[in-house]
């Protein structure tokens, strides 16, 4: 694919090099040519010095034949302008924009452009882990909104059914259970064993109220 990383920050510089081992074209852009020194020494894709919203320099980074374009700027701003360019007027196939400042995540959402929020999802990857150290995060989607957790059922649960568990949970869906290493669709009437492997798909809200439903009924 050929690729255009906007920005030469910590990110731009780790995203353009993991991109280039990846077997894509690559050309990262950024105002600053000292910018580039971040850059891996194996890397080998190109380089252009440049506003990263100036059409000559789009133009030059190849923006037309461009399969994909990820802006990643220090500026959420900048990075919002540059991405919605590049989606509505270089109608470039995939876009993403990242974003720092949480408060500003509605005003880039609302040109409907991917974004990644690394303020956002690192918080509450923190808490999660400060929190619930127990729950394991197999999957993440969008920016930690919504995520795949697992869990072991413990000794006081075994027997009970899945559906005691679950249910009236909200924001709260089993999507698969490993038991002596073969996993299946869990079905609510099923019981469960200890040390089953649950994986359910869940906001934080949910997994919080399921994570203390499974211990509550282990105290009990």
């Amino acid at each position: 694919m050929n690729l255009i990383v906007v920005g030469c920050g910590r990110v731009g510089a780790e995203l353009s090099y993991r991109l280039f081992k990846g077997g894509h074209q690559v050309t990262i852009v950024d105002s600053n040519r000292q910018a580039f020194n971040r850059l891996h020494p194996d890397f080998r894709g190109r380089t252009l010095e440049g506003e990263g919203l100036a059409e000559n320099v789009l133009d030059r980074a190849g923006i037309k034949e461009a399969d994909g374009l990820a802006a990643v700027t220090n500026s959420d701003t900048l990075n919002a302008v540059v991405a919605h360019t590049a989606r509505t007027y270089y109608h470039v196939p995939v876009v993403v924009a990242r974003n720092y400042d949480p408060n500003l995540r509605p005003v880039i959402e609302s040109f409907g452009l991917q974004t990644v929020s690394s303020t956002f999802w690192g918080a509450q990857r923190v808490e999660e882990l400060l929190i619930n150290p127990s729950q394991r995060v197999v999957y993440s989607a969008g920016n930690g909104e919504v995520e795949v957790y697992e869990v072991s059922i413990p000794e006081a649960w075994n027997g009970r059914r899945l559906r005691e568990l679950m249910e009236p949970l909200e924001q709260c869906f089993a999507v698969a259970l490993t038991r002596a290493g073969r996993s299946f669709l869990p079905e609510l009437g099923m019981p469960l064993q200890t040390g089953d492997m649950l994986n359910f798909s869940s906001t934080y809200d949910g997994v919080s109220a399921l994570t203390s439903r499974l211990n509550g009924k282990a105290e009990a």
